[in-house]
């Protein structure tokens, strides 16, 4: 294969669903559509300023958040879920039938057992699919790029996966902690993997846990080790908790550190990445992690100061959105970064 500067390879002439289902024998996955979808429902600063006890000037200015999406009271992660992969599908001129694997990132699941992919699966009707969840929390939709990417090489039949990203944050939030109350909105992000022409898709992904921090983010109650209770539910530990100073602490030590490594480790320029999708956690967080990265010709893509900190969801819809306008051109290479709860890192590099 020929080289290209970046180090990806060169860039395809033919772009025909043929020539990439062909390629897909070659074992080159890349994304052949995406697709997101927020609740109508929006949220000023206004209406989670006061149970925080903050105003909304000093949200915007902490968080650069001036706006979130809540989800109504019928809706469950496989709601979200479901209406974004519906549109990623179509945005890949895909039916549900023809996926053989459905992988849902979530930390937000509808409940403990059965996964919620198996209602994602079932509400679409992706009938010859796999289904499973994979929680890394904030990381998770990265990591489930990559799983999915492994098993569709692994297979080595043309077939395609569809990867979601779906978080419902509002049902866990203890609105009085102003820590966790005015970050989250909810949301879903979901693209289809499959074949592409070589020169194209997903080269590269770097996951890494910092399981020593797993207690700046957490969700106490619920669980094996602490099951969920009239005595749990009364002291809050069903809550969302994070340390937020910490947090930000761990992301400026640890991605910068991460991005170098996968950079050298597949000999990509820092100056060939034309664009920067990061986990959308917070504004302020976001504007200094791109300051400690040496990315001169990328772009940054935002949308926390409209939908908040969705989670799983943020990545797979901040991309939804640039695809869609066509923000990212033909043969660009795309940077995703996540962190989150675990601590958890995962990158990955793709080349529309």
């Amino acid at each position: 294969m020929g080289r290209h500067p970046n180090g990806l390879g060169t860039p395809p002439t033919t772009t025909t669903r043929n020539a990439s289902r062909t390629a897909g024998m070659n074992h080159v996955i890349g994304v052949l559509g995406t697709g997101s979808y927020v609740p109508e429902r929006v949220v000023p600063n206004a209406e989670v300023a006061a149970p925080a006890g903050v105003d909304a000037a000093w949200i915007e200015h902490r968080t650069g958040i001036r706006l979130r999406r809540r989800a109504a009271a019928d809706q469950a992660t496989s709601d979200l879920a479901a209406r974004a992969a519906r549109r990623a599908l179509a945005a890949a001129g895909l039916d549900a039938s023809d996926v053989s694997l459905v992988v849902v990132a979530t930390s937000t699941p509808d409940q403990p057992q059965p996964a919620t992919a198996s209602f994602v699966q079932d509400r679409i009707g992706a009938v010859q699919a796999a289904a499973v969840d994979v929680n890394a929390v904030c990381s998770g939709f990265v990591y489930a790029l990559a799983l999915a990417r492994g098993h569709l090489v692994a297979e080595g039949t043309g077939g395609t996966a569809l990867v979601i990203g779906a978080d419902v944050y509002s049902r866990i939030l203890d609105p009085e902690d102003r820590r966790t109350a005015v970050l989250f909105g909810d949301g879903a992000g979901a693209v289809v993997l499959g074949p592409v022409a070589r020169g194209r898709g997903l080269y590269a992904t770097k996951l890494r846990g910092f399981g020593g921090h797993h207690d700046l983010i957490r969700v106490e109650a619920g669980g094996s080790r602490l099951p969920a209770s009239e005595r749990t539910v009364r002291d809050g530990r069903h809550h969302f908790r994070m340390q937020g100073r910490a947090v930000r602490e761990f992301v400026a030590d640890a991605v910068p550190k991460l991005v170098n490594e996968l950079l050298t480790e597949h000999a990509v320029p820092a100056d060939s990445i034309g664009h920067f999708i990061p986990h959308q956690a917070n504004g302020v967080m976001l504007g200094e992690l791109s300051g400690l990265l040496s990315l001169p010709s990328a772009t940054t893509h935002v949308n926390v100061d409209r939908l908040g900190n969705t989670g799983a969801a943020s990545i797979p819809v901040a991309l939804d959105e640039a695809w869609r306008e066509d923000r990212i051109g033909s043969g660009e290479t795309v940077l995703l970064a996540a962190f989150g709860g675990g601590m958890n890192s995962a990158l990955a590099l793709l080349q529309r």
